[in-house]
């Protein structure tokens, strides 16, 4: 994969001998290329949800900013393991249905993970989220989104990006806090 050419673009014959393996070896692992694809979705999201986990925790732990962390985390990621960030961005909106659905499923899963995180820090602070799970919905959107930029991004520009994407979670956090208070006063 590159940025010019997609998983979706890839043949089983190319994978194979860009790996040095016989196509028939190939089938002993994978059904097809679908599920080699699948199988990269799972490996990569879980490699970033570890990643961003660890972040957030280390951050908590050291009484650092956990959004400053969480962002620069995600963006070395994206900076190490560029075509990996593009198979779960660029497969998105791609032909396979298993894709689009294991995809969606490991969005699901960082929203899940950050919805509980974000519980979690409101109990402690006594200050609620009106609803955690669209704050982590938006917080993920918008960090996948405006993270992709970073692929195409010469270095130097990075980190004018990072603190775009920290200034936006804050918003994110912040409007989600202010409305359930405002809420609240009104009970």
């Amino acid at each position: 994969m590159s940025a010019q050419r997609g998983f979706s673009g890839l043949s089983l014959r190319e994978v194979a001998r860009e790996t040095g393996i016989a196509p028939t070896t190939f089938y002993r692992h994978f059904r097809d290329m679908d599920d080699l694809g699948l199988a990269l979705v799972d490996e990569v999201g879980l490699s970033l949800r570890r990643l961003m986990r660890q972040a957030r925790q280390r951050a908590a732990e050291r009484g650092r900013g956990v959004v400053r962390a969480s962002v620069e985390a995600f963006m070395e990621f994206i900076h190490g393991n560029a075509n990996h960030f593009r198979l779960l961005l660029g497969e998105r909106s791609g032909s396979s249905h298993s894709f689009r659905k294991a995809l969606n499923t490991e969005m699901g899963r960082f929203i899940g993970e950050l919805t509980e995180d974000l519980e979690r820090g409101a109990a402690a602070a006594r200050r609620p989220f009106i609803d955690a799970g669209l704050t982590a919905e938006a917080t993920v959107a918008v960090v996948f989104t405006i993270g992709a930029e970073a692929l195409d991004l010469p270095a130097h520009s990075r980190k004018q990006l990072v603190e775009r994407i920290i200034q936006e979670v804050r918003i994110i956090l912040r409007g989600s806090q202010t409305l359930a208070q405002t809420e609240l006063g009104k009970k």
